[in-house]
């Protein structure tokens, strides 16, 4: 798919959208909101809709020639358009629904400029395809995202499907006897801990799934965690693609090997992990 638009305007219309998603979710916050019931236990919020209808207004006035896929709307736009955005509008329905500030706001192009929302700190995580900064609500210079496994932090998201199962169980990740030595378990609860991962916040992020690489729920995230130089694969260690499963973003090399060996079941003698200092609580 060809980007034939400048990278750094891209970029501005990904940082716009977002930002203009994060701007509806936080006014909406804490209000009575109806729901819209997608079946399986899964819904969406008022606030969906509105974040979503706030990020296309954007897209479409920048780029009325490009399509869409919506989260809530689902696919928009010419079918032979060479553009795609991918949009999330909140990611962490229930979480927000429940009163809990751990959301994100995601909209990625396909294969180009991708940004990240915390609607809640104010905190813009970006990329335009070659690197990562994140931008705060307080102004000042733009950080470039440094992934570390210093925290030695890592989320694992419990949420179905689990394709990979039985013979790769993410669930089953934290009991390894070898985890517990070289890693603290996080219960991961939005794609907006694949930002945590590229800033260095987080060791890694494991989840199980279909093909990943074009989800509008994981696409922003991975374009972060790529362009900050993170390991990005599948849960079997394979690359992203239309045959792959789930995903493993990796600090670093020692880290995801650490954790692929222990998805399979093997022991792992990790150095570069091991406890010497106690991570935060």
């Amino acid at each position: 798919m060809t980007n034939s638009h400048a990278g750094t305007a891209d970029t501005d219309v990904a940082l716009a959208a977002v930002r203009a998603g994060a701007d509806v979710v936080r006014a909406m916050y804490g209000r009575r909101l109806g729901r819209i019931d997608k079946g399986a236990g899964d819904f969406a919020t008022e606030a969906d809709v509105a974040a979503e209808k706030a990020i296309l207004d954007v897209i479409r006035a920048a780029r009325p020639g490009d399509a869409i896929l919506g989260e809530e709307s689902g696919r928009q736009g010419a079918a032979e358009a060479e553009r795609q955005w991918l949009v999330d509008p909140l990611c962490g329905t229930h979480n927000y629904a429940s009163g809990t500030m751990l959301v994100a706001v995601n909209v990625a192009l396909r294969d180009g400029p991708a940004a990240v929302a915390d609607p809640f700190s104010g905190e813009v995580f970006f990329t335009d395809g070659r690197t990562a900064h994140v931008r705060r609500q307080d102004g000042g210079e733009d950080t470039p995202l440094t992934p570390t496994p210093d925290t030695r932090l890592v989320d694992v998201n419990l949420d179905p499907p689990f394709p990979s199962a039985p013979a790769i169980r993410t669930v089953g990740l934290a009991a390894h006897p070898d985890f517990g030595a070289h890693f603290r378990p996080r219960a991961g609860a939005t794609s907006l801990a694949l930002a945590w991962v590229a800033a260095g916040r987080r060791a890694a992020y494991v989840t199980d799934g279909g093909n990943l690489s074009g989800s509008v729920h994981f696409a922003a995230g991975i374009a972060l965690c790529r362009a900050a130089g993170c390991v990005v694969t599948g849960i079997d260690g394979t690359p992203l693609g239309p045959s792959g499963r789930g995903l493993v973003a990796a600090a670093d090399e020692e880290t995801h090997a650490a954790l692929m060996a222990m998805l399979r079941g093997e022991s792992h003698a990790a150095s570069a992990t091991s406890p010497a200092q106690e991570p935060p609580s």
